[in-house]
């Protein structure tokens, strides 16, 4: 394991890579928004996950690539939910709405690095009462473990010590191919129903998988193809279960587990590195890459009908994610 400089924050301090390796992969993080920098599989000649050698490009149109985002991923609408009996407002980012958060949320922090190993890193951020307006002071930590011949363990908790809300999520996008772009990339995903939106948010209702969003069996997507939702995994977080799989043109496959109720599924339709280049070596352009994000529901708070995600003094928030590369 080696620990780099890989940049500095806008207020001076420095952001450092951490390189890990087990088996047959090599991965990189970030201790700024705990961000999966870069995944390298042995024998195969391409990054496989989108990012940037430029620690300006995760300050920028890239601050989510790769990042733990929270402590609520996904949209709050109305910037505004119930925690504790009191109504807490935040300052929306999209429209009337909270994204990941806002710019303060755990994507765009520097963490600190609390073990690291050759093969694993563990990486804690301690959040304080109010901060972007979420109540309590929290505790998160991201756990990364790396497990022969080509495994990648994403472990996510947080503590509280005042009711508050807790989503996180890991918002990696994944590139299995030699050239960027999803088109003939095959999914699957094991979910019966997914969220319908409107303007981004769930409307409330469970729809039942069919038509292109039913992808329970495996098959390949558009060059276009326009995918922005929750596919509802469970009714609740359960144990380690398969969620999905992608299959890149090349054949090199991902299969992902998750103790996750739900995975967002993007199909990177505003992806836009501007003039920063990717790891292939120009800018990212729409649909170079897809997102694959185990998470909670989208927009909790407002739909009682969905998994909660309120975190209560003495709970800890449990999420647990494997990822497993094969050819």
């Amino acid at each position: 394991m080696t620990i780099t400089r890989f940049g500095t924050t806008p207020d001076g301090r420095a952001v450092h890579r951490l390189s890990l390796r087990a088996g047959d992969l090599r991965v990189a993080l970030l201790d700024w928004g705990a961000i999966l920098q870069d995944v390298r599989l042995k024998g195969i000649d391409w990054p496989l996950t989108a990012g940037s050698p430029d620690f300006a490009a995760y300050l920028g149109p890239l601050r989510w690539f790769g990042a733990i985002v929270g402590p609520v991923a996904n949209r709050i609408g109305g910037a505004r939910a119930l925690i504790g009996g009191r109504l807490v407002r935040f300052e929306p980012n999209e429209g009337g709405t909270l994204l990941h958060s806002g710019a303060g949320g755990t994507h765009a922090r520097l963490w600190q690095v609390v073990e690291a190993t050759e093969a694993r890193a563990l990486l804690r951020l301690d959040l304080p009462d109010g901060c972007d307006g979420f109540p309590g002071t929290r505790r998160i930590e991201a756990g990364v473990t790396l497990e022969p011949p080509a495994s990648l363990r994403l472990s996510l908790t947080a503590r509280s010590d005042a009711p508050t809300l807790m989503n996180l999520a890991n918002h990696s996008y994944w590139t299995l191919d030699p050239e960027p772009g999803i088109a003939g990339q095959r999914l699957s995903v094991n979910a019966q129903g997914w969220l319908p939106t409107r303007a981004g948010l769930p409307v409330g209702e469970v729809a039942a998988a069919a038509g292109p969003f039913d992808l329970r069996e495996a098959r390949p997507l558009a060059r276009d193809e326009v995918i922005d939702h929750n596919f509802c995994l469970a009714d609740a977080p359960r144990a380690l279960t398969a969620a999905a799989t992608l299959t890149g043109r090349a054949g090199l496959r991902l299969d992902l587990s998750t103790t996750a109720p739900g995975l967002q599924v993007y199909s990177g339709r505003e992806i836009d590195s501007g003039t920063f280049p990717g790891h292939h070596g120009r800018p990212y352009a729409p649909f170079d890459a897809i997102a694959l994000e185990p998470q909670m529901w989208p927009d909790a708070p407002n739909h009682p009908g969905f998994p909660p995600i309120t975190l209560n003094p003495g709970e800890t928030f449990r999420q647990e994610t494997l990822f497993t590369f094969s050819r």
